[in-house]
């Protein structure tokens, strides 16, 4: 199921199919999903910690750790998926309308190649 062939729907059905496979729909509330995604997304933060800007570009790339690295996000992805089920969040439109959102705080013209924010 390669990205450019399956679907955000697709994933959704697969995370819930297994969520509900395992009777787990009782835990799945927003709170506790916030925090499952909080807690995955440090365990993501550890394999960069400690290592410059070069390294974290290196290791993204190395097989040793891209495996890793490559299951910490999917654990996010999953746990960003559980709670967009469990709100019955439209997830595709609510990227899409921060993406708009971000476009007007952000143009392309003015904030072309700098990192920092507007004030």
């Amino acid at each position: 199921m390669p990205d450019d062939r399956t679907t955000i729907s697709e994933l959704r059905q697969r995370i819930q199919q297994f969520v509900d496979e395992r009777d787990w729909r009782q835990f799945h509330r927003p709170k506790n999903l916030a925090m499952s995604i909080a807690i995955e997304a440090a365990e993501l933060m550890e394999h960069f910690q400690w290592v410059d800007s070069a390294e974290s570009h290196a290791r993204a790339f190395d097989p040793v750790h891209r495996e890793k690295i490559a299951e910490e996000i999917a654990d996010v992805c999953c746990y960003v998926l559980s709670l967009a089920n469990s709100m019955e969040l439209d997830l595709s439109d609510a990227v899409l309308r921060k993406l708009e959102k971000n476009a007007r705080k952000y143009p392309a013209d003015e904030f072309r190649g700098r990192s920092d924010k507007a004030q």
